[in-house]
């Protein structure tokens, strides 16, 4: 088992390059396989959630090319499959998104409930009310989510919640919906407006994309492309609070500051300097940080996926702080493992109150989900000694190599798998 070992103290100073949003490539690459003809995606990020629904991809059928590390080659033409089976979609949630496309394509679609990060419950009756709403017969039978019909007809949809997985899913579908389909109380995150550009790249007729209402008109068939990928809003966010928790000045390079106008002004607040560029953001964190209120909303509110690295940071800020989750009902696992490393912290149903020490202890302590895990490493970055972080592999399926971006910003960290791999370390940094 891969663990993260580090030894904090060190503030992270230089430049960083973000790479490619791992939300928003999940639901191009389904997308990708509603044509028949050849889809060329780039700016993909290299990590472990993104390899596993190419091989979902390839096994119902689709042809997959990896021209690189970054860029990927999809033809749809070939799929005889339209079974997404369990044992991908218990690694990756977002093989559900496969139901939209297939069903959007093929009119049928048979896809296993979904697994994904141990967050709380993110149900999907959303999804089915609008394939349903498209005309859809969707049952669930043995484990599986099954949907299919004659024809997808436009419909006017109104979700009750606000949902990202369902307003993609809905909009793939019905870009192949005869008719029009107005969806109302959707979500506006910029994955949401990534995967309604790209469908449009190959044809699709939709508009408002980004707003309230999404009016998609739908077409009777979809187009080659080439497209790439937005840069990702969270993995330039935890850089920066890396950059606040450890009193650095860090530089991402490669984002779109308008996706970080939450994050950016949660920075400022707590005390950071925030300096914007065309496509570059530097947080600069001296002196003494200070305590703030913190409550998690759909975009363009503060984002539940930032909601553990500001946690951290506001741990060893002045003053007590309060962190109220709207989204996500077991986002606070990562607080009980920050305890361990000296955190003063009350949870009480979903919200926190963090009162700020001045550092943390080193400790050994578990990843519990994806942005856990990653503020977890910010964490022993700001630490004084050596901090071992267990069950990587969750912090691998959305930063692609993480551990080497924040040695170039002068952390100690290594990947390591072995005891003596751990003394080695240990011998190493003294």
């Amino acid at each position: 088992m891969e663990q993260y070992i580090i030894k904090g103290g060190n503030p992270l100073v230089g430049e960083v390059e973000i790479g490619g949003a791992k939300n928003a490539a999940l639901a191009i690459l389904a997308a990708a396989i509603m044509t028949d003809e050849t889809v060329m995606i780039d700016n993909l990020p290299d990590v472990n959630d993104i390899n596993v629904l190419l091989e979902a991809i390839e096994g119902i059928g689709a042809m997959v090319q990896r021209i690189d590390r970054h860029t990927v080659k999809i033809n749809g033409s070939g799929i005889r499959s339209f079974d997404i089976e369990y044992d991908y979609i218990k690694k990756i949630r977002a093989s559900y998104y496969l139901l939209g496309a297939l069903l959007g394509k093929y009119n049928h679609a048979e896809v296993a409930l979904p697994g994904g990060c141990n967050i709380g419950s993110r149900p999907i009756d959303q999804h089915l009310k609008g394939f349903r709403a498209l005309g859809a017969d969707v049952d669930i039978e043995h484990g599986k989510i099954i949907a299919e019909t004659e024809h997808l007809v436009g419909k006017h949809i109104y979700f009750d919640v606000v949902s990202v997985g369902a307003t993609i899913n809905v909009m793939m579908a019905a870009a192949l919906a005869d008719g029009q389909t107005i969806m109302e109380n959707v979500a506006k995150e910029p994955h949401v407006v990534d995967v309604a550009n790209f469908l449009n790249s190959m044809g699709a007729n939709i508009r408002g994309a980004g707003t309230d209402v999404i009016k998609i008109r739908g077409v009777s068939r979809l187009h080659r492309t080439s497209y790439s990928i937005i840069p990702d809003q969270i993995e330039a966010g935890t850089f920066m609070f890396a950059a606040a928790a450890t009193r650095g000045d860090v530089t991402v390079l490669n984002v779109i500051p308008k996706h970080l106008e939450a994050t950016i002004a949660k920075l400022v607040e707590i005390g950071c300097e925030v300096e914007e560029f065309d496509d570059a953001v530097r947080v600069v964190s001296k002196g003494d940080l200070h305590n703030t209120h913190v409550k998690t909303l759909p975009y363009p509110g503060f984002p539940t996926d930032m909601q553990p690295q500001i946690g951290v940071t506001l741990a060893l800020c002045k003053g007590t702080s309060t962190i109220t989750e709207s989204i996500f009902e077991n986002r606070f696992k990562y607080l009980d493992e920050l305890a361990r490393m000296g955190a003063n912290v009350k949870i009480e149903g979903n919200s926190a109150t963090i009162e700020g020490v001045e550092k943390f202890s080193a400790a050994r302590v578990s990843a519990p989900d994806l942005r856990a895990g990653a503020a977890l490493v910010i964490a022993g970055l700001a630490a004084d000694g050596i901090t071992i972080v267990d069950d990587i592999v969750y912090i691998q399926r959305g930063y692609e190599r993480f551990e080497e971006k924040l040695r170039s910003l002068g952390a100690m960290i290594e990947k390591v798998s072995t005891e003596r791999e751990i003394q080695k370390f240990r011998l190493k940094v003294g």
